[in-house]
């Protein structure tokens, strides 16, 4: 298979790639932050490790420091829970209700994009188009036997879109401030509290694992943090700098997922997922319009919680911004449950006619 240049001399580096790729991503943070550019902790490592990846330099992330991080973003959910959020989800309702017609929808429009314009075999073009955890589809696929290289793609590159263009929609029609701190610094914050935040992620996230959990990095800690939020114990959600480090690592974990591309991944799969992407942006513009003229949501939240990109990185988005963050979970949590309780089910009930 055809790949760019740069990967032969990239693979005979001294440097361990782990640390070749915090150190490109690193490069890039810096650079965003001299520039005073927004989102310098996202934007930059993602840039950096895209570009380097693309160019074939080796990088590698270190899977079980990468889903700790994660945890981070359910700790500031669960942190996020109060009484309040439980009395409001009444009001939920109507768009909660539209959450399983939108992904029936995207997956649609998906599999007949992708198996009548790229000519996909069945199952590739079907989890390359299911809105739902990107490694849940790529396990999916991999068992159905699908092209797991090209759901991969396919999703980082639909992740990407919505990571890049999100920020520029919300801070250009909506005046949102990109550049406000995630929370307290964490020379503020209580010991205590400090440790409660500690123990829902460490020990929430093993609890999830344990039992099974999809989302188990995310899930676990949200859970337990809400628990102890509700008890009135946690009071604050995690420091600035913890929030910085999650999105860093989110950065990261999209970059390299484009190693080893190559010339053909290009011109099909990277492609194939722009043009998803649009169709996805063409779908939600549909969907929130119909949310804004029946006046179910405000602006900000709406977006955030329709949006079909990876729930990490939108409560990272929705912490920036100041979005109400139990509502956007809420919508992205029942999003990702119906799809991996959906998508395999539906996938072996459809006639085989349709698979052909």
């Amino acid at each position: 298979m055809q790949t760019l240049k740069g990967s032969s001399p990239e693979s005979k580096s001294l440097v361990p790639p782990i640390l070749k790729t915090h150190l490109i991503a690193l490069v890039g943070a810096v650079s965003f932050l001299l520039l005073n550019a927004p989102l310098p902790w996202l934007f930059g490592p993602l840039t950096s490790c895209l570009i380097t990846a693309v160019l074939g330099f080796e990088l590698k992330v270190y899977k079980p420091l990468g889903d700790g991080m994660r945890t981070i973003l359910g700790v500031a959910v669960g942190a996020a829970v109060t009484p309040a959020f439980f009395y409001s989800l009444p009001s939920l309702a109507p768009t909660l209700l539209i959450v399983p017609v939108f992904t029936v929808l995207i997956g649609l429009v998906g599999v007949i994009y992708f198996r009548k314009i790229y000519k996909y075999d069945f199952y590739t073009a079907y989890f390359s188009s299911m809105p739902g955890g990107v490694q849940d589809m790529i396990v999916f696929a991999e068992e159905a036997g699908a092209n797991i290289r090209s759901v991969s793609l396919i999703h980082a590159t639909r992740i990407l879109v919505i990571v890049v263009i999100l920020p520029i929609i919300l801070s250009s029609t909506w005046e949102v401030n990109l550049n406000n701190p995630p929370g307290m610094p964490l020379q503020e914050f209580q010991l205590f509290q400090l440790m409660l935040l500690f123990i829902s992620a460490i020990l929430g996230w093993w609890i999830a694992k344990k039992l099974g959990l999809f989302g188990a990095s995310i899930l676990g800690p949200l859970i337990l943090a809400a628990i102890f939020s509700l008890s009135g114990l946690l009071n604050n959600r995690p420091p600035a700098e913890i929030i910085w480090a999650a999105q860093y690592f989110i950065a990261i974990g999209i970059g390299v997922k484009y190693v080893g591309i190559s010339v053909i991944e290009i011109r099909r799969d990277i492609l194939a997922g722009l043009g998803f992407s649009l169709l996805l942006l063409f779908l939600t513009t549909s969907v929130l319009a119909i949310v804004f003229m029946l006046n179910l949501a405000e602006p900000v939240e709406a977006i955030l919680s329709f949006a079909p990109g990876g729930q990490g990185e939108l409560v990272v988005l929705a912490i920036i911004v100041g979005a109400d963050l139990t509502f956007v979970v809420a919508h992205h949590l029942l999003r990702i449950f119906f799809v991996i309780l959906g998508a395999p089910i539906i996938a072996s009930l459809l006639p085989l006619r349709y698979k052909e």
